[in-house]
């Protein structure tokens, strides 16, 4: 067993939604095994209030949570991570910044909960529906035995978490 700490990038392009959930899910269900840090290509500024509901709802810590950009986490001075995981469609299409020390990468795509119109108990379902589909992932990957599985089989892995239930509809279009 190994004492190491491994740092998670979850992106997104606004990241005020998704990254975010997944940001606070593995902070409080990683078990001291990891640091999370969530970003986006083009963020919003302000996390989402119904996020913050959600994670409130469901005894999941808010503070330190903000939504920043990408950047931050590909200078000089960022964490180095470990692994680096798109939670939407458009940020896993986009040309994203060389990450320090090649990081491991998966797509994780669910769809945007703040893109659901409706009634405020349909967007609310649709932010608790997003959290829970985060939370298995999230779940299934901190399962893992990361210290002594071979890098192919890892990769293989984190792709198939992010086909699991609640996957997105549309497929990122990346080389």
């Amino acid at each position: 067993m190994t004492d190491r700490v491994y740092n998670v990038l979850f992106l997104c392009t606004g990241n005020s939604a998704r990254s975010v959930l997944a940001e606070a899910i593995l902070r409080k269900d990683g078990g001291g095994r990891f640091q999370a840090f969530s970003a986006g290509s083009q963020p919003k500024g302000d996390i989402h209030p119904i996020a913050v509901k959600v994670l409130k709802s469901f005894d999941y810590p808010t503070e330190g949570l903000r939504s920043k950009s990408w950047l931050e986490y590909a200078a000089v001075d960022a964490p180095k991570m470990d692994f680096v995981f798109t939670v939407c469609d458009s940020a896993a299409g986009e040309s994203c910044p060389v990450w320090p020390g090649q990081p491991m990468t998966a797509h994780w795509g669910i769809e945007d909960p703040a893109a659901v119109t409706g009634s405020d108990f349909e967007k609310e379902a649709a932010f608790v529906a997003a959290f829970r589909y985060m939370k298995n992932r999230i779940a299934a990957f901190s399962a893992l035995p990361l210290s002594s599985i071979d890098p192919m089989s890892l990769r293989t892995t984190l792709k198939d978490i992010g086909a699991g239930e609640g996957a997105s509809t549309t497929r990122p279009q990346v080389a």
